[in-house]
């Protein structure tokens, strides 16, 4: 049996490698990105950094209120671009290693993240690592899809792939 089918019926799985994934302010989307993240052998912290607002995370979330400093292979996903810190809070995330770092947002719509990240000064090489939009394409218009295609795009990015069906 190839290997790709020994690990479809559970013959062959091999333990992922340690990741984590930061998801940054307890919404809707961060909610299922929690709980899925965690499935796929994730390591997941949620940031939030509103004391009143990290009561909203989900049940048994190691949820903090300063960001955390993760490490070079960890996925940071910002799920609110609407919040007075996106800038701050990208600022800070593009302070520490990471591998990745993502807002998530319409892309026919100009991401706010760059004018609050070119009013703290922030350089324009590190404006552009945030990547924008996040996930695959799949039409996602509820949480759970935007959760499932980010996760999607963040493994197919990880792994090297261009994800959707191109081989």
């Amino acid at each position: 049996m190839p290997d790709a089918c020994a690990v479809a019926h559970g013959e062959a799985v091999d333990a992922p490698a340690e990741r984590t994934l930061v998801v940054v302010f307890a919404s809707p989307v961060a909610g299922f990105l929690v709980r899925y993240a965690a499935d796929l052998g994730y390591r997941v912290v949620l940031f939030e950094p509103d004391e009143a607002r990290a009561t909203d995370a989900p049940d048994g979330s190691d949820v903090q209120t300063t960001m955390p400093s993760p490490g070079p292979d960890a996925d940071v996903v910002v799920t609110d671009h609407h919040r007075p810190e996106l800038g701050r809070v990208l600022e800070a995330a593009l302070a520490v290693p990471t591998r990745w770092v993502g807002v998530l947002g319409n892309p026919r719509h100009p991401g706010p993240h760059v004018e609050a990240l070119r009013a703290l000064g922030v350089p324009e090489p590190d404006i552009a690592r945030v990547h924008r939009p996040v996930g695959l394409n799949i039409g996602s218009r509820h949480p759970a899809e935007i959760a499932i295609a980010t996760l999607a795009g963040l493994i197919a990015d990880r792994n090297g792939r261009p994800g959707g069906f191109e081989f």
